[in-house]
């Protein structure tokens, strides 16, 4: 049987899933469309994007929390904090859905996602083979270049709403 690398569409097919998933209930939000707003789109996005990945993360705290301190330069120093994370990610994830504290929000995840970020560059530039715990300890996702656009592109979703 032969191993999936990974730049292998079959590799990333539950997260791409998921992802299009949350992007297209994200756009339905706005139904009948009378007028869209990219600005509602993309705090929906967030929102769902945040409480997904935390529920994954959450299905078993301590695989997710060991597999997370192996890249992440916050969690490998305190390792508490691989088990506060997705609860982080779900209380953003609820703010992001009720749009409480929008600029504190927004501010909050720019940090996270910019400060964990660092380590998955670190990672993918050191050509570290390690797993991805995006989607918690359920799925078997490679640590890649995926992972640094899927953090940035939160980063950057969030300074958008900051700056507009």
């Amino acid at each position: 049987m032969a191993t999936q690398s990974p730049n292998n569409i079959k590799t990333y097919q539950p997260l791409i899933l998921i992802v299009t998933f949350i992007a297209g209930v994200s756009l339905l939000s706005q139904f009948p469309f009378n007028s869209f707003s990219a600005m509602t789109w993309m705090r929906h996005f967030m929102a769902g994007f945040f409480i997904v990945f935390s529920f994954f993360k959450l299905l078993n705290l301590k695989g997710f929390a060991n597999s997370y301190k192996m890249y992440d330069i916050i969690a490998a120093k305190w390792n508490s904090w691989g088990y506060i994370y997705p609860f982080v990610e779900l209380c953003l994830g609820v703010l992001y859905l009720t749009n409480l504290y929008p600029l504190e929000t927004n501010i909050t995840t720019a940090v996270i996602l910019g400060i964990s970020s660092i380590g998955v560059i670190e990672s993918n530039l050191n050509k570290r083979k390690i797993k991805c715990a995006c989607l918690g300890d359920v799925f078997n996702l490679p640590m890649s270049t995926v992972t640094i656009v899927e953090d940035l592109t939160m980063v950057a979703m969030s300074l958008i709403m900051i700056i507009l």
